[in-house]
């Protein structure tokens, strides 16, 4: 019976979801991403090899499920927070200087060397749809970049957030124009234009309310106190607000998987705190399950005879997976304008990764009938070799985390204040480069063990030369309070992450806070010096002169393990404490049962050995018994 035939069929793909990724842990010297397992034993049981599967509505049903919850999941990766210019970034018209500007012009490049390669494989006849083949062509896998970015520990730096922005802004952009032209595929231009223009007004209203709901104290004690009645209601939540976007996507003849894709992004607003546990529950759910079912479905509809009997077919295979490198790596060279030639490169390889997106585009353009079974063979393909080969060679040429990690602290000026500064960093062991104008007194104790830089410190070249291209901050301390503003804006455009400047000027101190640069006022900082050494002298005298074994830090936590763990039950190396928590501009006194939120700043006190361990354990570089 179709009932029991689904059932079976439903068993042997279970069981190989969870072998599956038992045997893709065994591969040493070529690991393989766990989808690709999926899809090489949807191919052993499928047409292509022992023809085990009998497809159905049941299995449909669930391969479909699998595919929008696919993308509803890389829509909840998706954090709009990076695509606004930060705010120690120099002014928005500096189009260099926004973290936009290359991603942006990279797409633009990837975008047009697809559609010119694919119009010359359909002068040639290769071809029959190229400017779905060119869009398809542009995609980037958001799924693979994040976890090899992680892995190397530097998605945080410069260049992976270079990385991260290009395949972010990849993926979202060609799945709006995938789902545009296969819209207009099916019911017209006109008609269609009006549907799409609904869909996203309908999404950028829900976005905004999205925002202001979420900055909401009530509805967040009201979703808090539901959540504690109920562990599962935000996951019930997501995934029916997963389902009616896909809906309505449908309803209005928009493909469902932007629907899915745009439910992802909402729900990554709406959960704030509790958006790293509610992630974890439905990535439980989606790759424990529904997921895999599409990948299997995918290698069991793999037809090899296809191939085997299509000689184009055959001969596309070799060019699309030149092509699929070639429309990356040589647009990676705009990101030589901020990072090597090495660096640039190995940022073409990764983003020549292509998976969930491309298959899915794939899938959906063979059910439209717009491509052939022989291109979507090749097309999935193209998609197991990029994504298996792209993240090895990434690998193996990208920098390590301490290549591109940022250290020291440049301080422009020469005087008494910045000579005390220096005497207390020196405690510190920390690298430091000293900039004096050529104007500024000599100072010998300022001076003492550091060669000075003398030069316009506005000058880019004069700041290079201090240390600008490796520094990690930058405090400005001239007496005049619009250089020390200039001094700053250069130091943001050439991506120093930490700005501190000293100024009296009300009008400069407001154009600084704009900018995101913390601002120090002589006369507010020692009333407030004073203050503490009157209200507070214990921790005064450990602020103003702690020794050697006394050191102050802080450390963003992205340690998975630690995440809504009470402050008890986290075991803090020797005599490593928490002073203080930072969570979206509020700062928490922390007490036993506070519980740590991902992207917390954890204000520490400790020794030099043990603030280290404590800072790589919270970082998520370590893992500690608990």
């Amino acid at each position: 019976m179709p009932e029991q035939s689904a059932f079976l069929s439903i068993l042997l793909i279970t069981i190989l979801v969870a072998l599956v990724p038992l045997v893709a842990s065994r591969k040493r010297l070529l690991p393989i991403p766990i989808v690709i397992g999926e899809i090489l034993a949807g191919m052993l049981i499928g047409k292509s090899g022992l023809n085990w599967v009998t497809s159905g509505p049941i299995l449909e049903f669930l391969s479909e499920f699998g595919f929008v919850f696919l993308m509803f999941l890389s829509g909840l990766e998706v954090d709009l927070s990076v695509l606004s210019q930060p705010k120690g970034s120099p002014e928005k018209n500096a189009f260099r200087g926004n973290p936009l500007f290359l991603p942006l012009l990279y797409f633009g490049l990837t975008l047009a060397g697809s559609f010119a390669i694919v119009f010359g494989l359909k002068q040639r006849g290769l071809v029959e749809n190229p400017f779905i083949l060119g869009l398809i062509l542009s995609t980037t896998s958001l799924g693979i970049v994040v976890p090899v970015l992680r892995e190397r520990g530097i998605i945080g730096s410069k260049y992976g957030q270079t990385i991260l922005l290009s395949a972010l802004i990849a993926d979202f952009a060609t799945l709006i124009l995938l789902s545009v032209a296969f819209a207009f595929l099916k019911k017209g231009i006109f008609l269609q234009l009006i549907l799409l223009l609904l869909f996203l007004t309908a999404f950028a209203l829900s976005l905004r309310l999205g925002i202001k709901l979420s900055r909401s104290r009530i509805l967040q004690k009201i979703f808090k106190d539901i959540s504690q009645a109920s562990s599962h209601i935000r996951v019930r939540g997501a995934i029916a607000l997963m389902v009616a976007w896909a809906s309505l996507a449908h309803v209005l003849g928009t493909e469902v998987i932007l629907g899915a894709f745009i439910a992802g992004i909402i729900v990554n607003i709406l959960a704030g705190p509790e958006e790293s546990v509610l992630r974890e529950k439905l990535d439980v759910l989606g790759f424990g399950f529904f997921i895999p079912f599409f990948f299997i479905m995918v290698g069991s509809r793999f037809d090899w005879r296809v191939l085997i009997h299509s000689s184009g077919a055959l001969i596309l295979i070799p060019i699309l997976i030149g092509a699929a490198y070639l429309v990356k790596l040589i647009p990676a060279l705009v990101f030589r304008w901020a990072f090597g030639w090495k660096e640039s490169i190995t940022a073409g390889f990764l983003l020549s990764s292509r998976l969930s997106l491309i298959i899915a585009a794939s899938a959906v353009a063979l059910r439209l009938g717009v491509i052939s079974e022989g291109l979507n063979a090749d097309i999935i393909l193209v998609a197991m070799v990029t994504c298996t080969l792209s993240p090895v060679l990434f690998s193996r040429l990208a920098p390590s985390s301490n290549d591109l990690e940022r250290k020291g602290v440049i301080i422009v000026g020469i005087n008494q204040l910045t000579s005390l500064l220096i005497d207390r960093l020196k405690r510190d062991q920390e690298d430091i480069y000293l900039l004096g104008c050529p104007e500024d007194p000599v100072n010998r104790q300022a001076c003492r063990g550091i060669h000075p830089t003398v030069g316009d410190p506005t000058s880019p070249t004069v700041l290079k030369k201090a240390g600008a291209e490796k520094a990690a901050a930058l405090v400005a301390a001239l007496d005049d309070g619009e250089i020390n503003l200039k001094v700053c804006r250069l130091a943001g455009e050439l991506g120093i992450p930490l700005l501190v400047s000293r100024t009296d000027d009300f009008l400069v101190m407001e154009k600084m806070k704009s900018m995101g640069i913390r601002v120090i006022q002589p006369v507010l900082a020692n009333a407030i010096a004073l203050e503490g050494a009157l209200r507070f002298p214990a921790i005064f005298d450990l602020l103003a002169d702690h020794g050697e074994d006394v050191e102050i830090g802080e450390a963003v936590l992205n340690n998975s393990q630690l995440v809504n763990l009470p402050l008890h039950r986290v075991r803090l190396p020797g005599n490593a404490l928490v002073m203080g928590i930072r969570r979206k501009g509020e700062v928490i006194v922390p007490h036993g049962d506070t519980t740590f939120h991902r992207k917390d700043v954890v204000m520490l006190l400790g020794n030099s050995k043990n603030l280290k361990k404590a800072k790589v354990l919270l970082e998520g570089s370590l893992s500690e018994p608990l």
